[in-house]
């Protein structure tokens, strides 16, 4: 008896599992190539584009001072006592110190509006991808733009939609 309690358990926890499985739709889409289709990407991209350019127009100053200083040095160096040499070379080394310092905080400030340019576009995009997988009945969706993916049926791709869903052609 128990034998066939067991046996019944074990058959219908397969046909559950079966109609579960059933029920589970795989899609997959591109996201980057979503994101990049998107024309709120490319006005970002170009601000972003403009703002690194300002920084590194504010940054070329102190390159040009660090130049200038070093050129100075060595025509001089010959002619200079040592203590001129050690406060220039001080000079040099602290402009060059300077320069880092500059460059690391231009890296983080190019981050920083970055993350703020594209996070709403993100969010966009997610929504769309989102809102289409539920219209299509898809309970799962993969993103096939990390390369990772490399089989899938081409009526599951969720691209056209999420670009209707965007406004993109």
């Amino acid at each position: 008896m128990k034998k066939y309690a067991m046996i019944a358990v074990v058959a219908v926890a397969g046909l559950t599992s079966t109609a579960v499985k059933a029920q589970s739709k795989v899609g997959y889409i591109n996201a980057q190539a979503v994101i990049e289709a998107m024309p709120e990407a490319k006005k970002a991209t170009d601000s972003l584009q403009l703002y690194q350019e300002s920084l590194e127009k504010d940054g070329k100053s102190l390159v040009d001072e660090y130049t200038a200083k070093t050129k100075d040095f060595n025509d001089k160096a010959a002619s200079m006592t040592d203590n001129m040499k050690d406060l220039k070379a001080r000079e040099i080394q602290d402009i060059q110190k300077r320069i880092e310092d500059y460059r690391q905080s231009a890296e983080q400030k190019i981050d920083q509006r970055r993350s703020e340019l594209l996070k709403p576009i993100y969010d966009k995009a997610r929504k769309a991808i989102e809102d289409a997988s539920k219209e299509k009945g898809y309970t799962y969706v993969i993103d096939g733009s990390s390369g990772i993916l490399l089989v899938s049926p081409p009526g599951d791709d969720l691209m056209p939609a999420v670009k209707v869903k965007l406004g993109i052609k």
